[in-house]
């Protein structure tokens, strides 16, 4: 049974557009979700990483399926808007195993999922994605399958053939049932337009420090930019600074710069207990 609100669905489809991308500044828990929320947000997608590390584990596949999908519940629970989850690899051994994950990301009330590569064989990642899109037509949800092609981020396979090798990943994908091909580690704008001009679905692509700007991207033909674990390495490094400040010097001026405590606790004053 499935407790995703299928107007989110139709809402969250529709955001994918280059005319106006669908800028995604990712959560870990439930205050981000709703810092974020009131920022402006038109949907919260979460972090694996950020996730990972705000519940004591490191990033890659490594946290388990139950308290993941325990931190999605927690985020669509606190938040109005529509929620896509990034659940790494699947959170199983096998296609069955990322079945069940898909399974209790629709019960968790998302809309949408995050499934990576990796260093996979691509047939590998295809395998999850049709057991997963096979899973959401079940329960009868739309759920927007977002699959991660990791060439550029983990620098795989010949470099002169990286965007081909990207492009032959991505219509895999697609005819397994992704509705949207996400390209983290690419910056230059001739390689992203010519991922957007080859990509029959919406192009996701993350941006940092250095990438051109959302709307940029999306005269590039871009429909999704994510700003993956960024926002959550920003606060851990708020976090770090403050305490070097304080161990060092003394001082604590960097506090300054935090959001006002009323303001974040009545953020928090009608969530999820």
């Amino acid at each position: 049974m499935t407790f995703t609100r299928p107007d989110d669905a139709r809402v969250f489809r529709s955001l994918h557009t280059p005319t106006a991308p669908l800028a995604l500044a990712n959560a870990w828990d439930v205050a981000s979700a709703r810092v974020i929320e009131a920022a402006g947000a038109p949907a919260i997608a979460t972090t694996s990483a950020g996730v990972a590390w705000s519940l004591g584990s490191p990033d890659g596949d490594l946290l388990g399926r139950e308290r993941a999908l325990k931190a999605i519940a927690r985020i669509v629970a606190a938040v109005e808007v529509p929620v896509t989850a990034d659940i790494e690899g699947g959170y199983g051994e096998d296609a069955p195993g990322v079945a069940e994950t898909v399974a209790g990301v629709l019960a968790a009330g998302a809309v949408g999922i995050n499934i990576e590569d990796g260093t996979r064989p691509p047939a590998e990642l295809a395998a999850r994605l049709e057991a997963a899109r096979k899973t959401a037509e079940r329960a009868g949800a739309d759920l927007f399958l977002n699959a991660r092609v990791d060439t550029f981020l983990f620098g795989l396979g010949d470099p002169d053939a990286r965007l081909e090798e990207t492009l032959a990943r991505a219509r895999l994908y697609v005819d397994a049932g992704a509705d949207g091909i996400f390209v983290p580690g690419v910056t230059d704008a001739a390689t992203i337009s010519a991922l957007a001009g080859g990509v029959s679905v919406p192009l996701n692509v993350m941006a940092g420090p250095g990438a051109p700007t959302v709307a940029e991207l999306g005269a590039l033909g871009v429909a999704r930019v994510s700003l993956g674990s960024g926002v959550a390495q920003a606060a851990y490094a708020a976090a770090r600074r403050a305490a070097q400040e304080l161990f060092t010097t003394g001082d604590h001026g960097s506090l300054a710069e935090g959001v006002p405590f009323p303001e974040l606790d009545a953020l928090l004053s009608h969530g999820p207990e």
